[in-house]
């Protein structure tokens, strides 16, 4: 496959954002990969920078051959688009159209979005919501971020993940859909619907709306599963990358896969960054997709 190849800057960077994104790019690039995963809403890459400082990351990494072909941010469990409460809604709506503005100055072309959540199972502080309502607020907080999205060039791609919400192809095709809009896709992420399907049946449904693809393992245990079946090594787990290649090359998908390797396995101990388990996963990324 010929697709651009990526790591997510959390592993190289950590999650606090403390290393400089050009020396983050650097020891991407030295791995042999062809771009980064920019992560927002920790260190520099957070609301209010500027565009001026965007655009020098965007020229830096042109200057070295690298692409940051996608963004992501892990500030919306605590910052939800589908709060119940007006006033975090608005803060929610507010921070995604800065990283919105700021994946299109770097040259992202799409950006992960975790639309709500029912609930958020490691975090018992926050609270269930129905499903419905979530559907409900979820759906008018990305309609109103739309014209944002098409002034930046940017697609609003919605995440697969564990939040009890969109969990299976055919309801994320249905949301997605009813926007009408070609900045509102699917950041699919291959290991996370494992723990109640398997990746290459999401695919075939979902097609032509997956804008950006996330690659990692997991293992299923105990009926599913939990958070340790995130492991660190990318070629264990259930995920049949065969039949992901054939269903990414039939769908004609030509985006971005991007390694997200955060070892939940590791926990309670997990510390990132780890540039040992980057070159690692750089070295199977090329094995898998090149």
């Amino acid at each position: 496959m010929k697709n651009v190849l990526q790591i997510n800057y959390w592993t190289v960077g950590g999650f606090d954002g403390a290393k400089p994104v050009e020396q983050a790019l650097k020891e991407v690039k030295a791995m042999g990969l062809d771009g980064m995963e920019l992560t927002f809403g920790a260190g520099e890459f957070a609301p209010g920078i500027s565009r001026s400082r965007c655009n020098e990351i965007r020229r830096f990494a042109e200057s070295i051959g690298m692409e940051i072909a996608t963004c992501a941010s892990g500030n919306y469990w605590n910052l939800s688009l589908a709060s119940t409460s007006a006033a975090t809604r608005k803060k929610a709506i507010n921070f995604t159209k800065e990283y919105i503005q700021a994946s299109g100055w770097v040259g992202a072309k799409a950006c992960l979005i975790i639309p709500g959540a029912v609930f958020v199972s490691w975090d018992e502080k926050q609270p269930v919501i129905p499903y419905a309502k979530v559907w409900e607020l979820s759906t008018a907080s990305i309609k109103s971020l739309l014209p944002v999205a098409s002034k930046a060039g940017v697609t609003m791609a919605m995440e697969n993940v564990w939040n009890g919400f969109l969990a299976d192809p055919v309801a994320m095709k249905t949301f997605v859909d009813q926007f009408k809009s070609k900045y509102v896709g699917v950041y699919f992420d291959v290991a996370n619907c494992l723990i109640n399907g398997f990746p290459e049946h999401w695919i075939e449904i979902l097609g032509k709306r997956i804008a950006a693809v996330h690659i990692k393992n997991f293992k299923r245990q105990d009926c599913a599963g939990g958070l340790h079946g995130f492991g660190d090594n990318l070629l264990e787990g259930d995920v049949d990358f065969k039949a992901v290649i054939k269903a990414l090359k039939k769908a004609g998908y030509k985006g971005p896969l991007t390694a997200e390797m955060i070892p939940f396995s590791r926990l309670p101990n997990l510390v990132l960054p780890d540039m040992k388990l980057a070159r690692d996963t750089a070295r199977k990324m090329i094995k898998l997709f090149r």
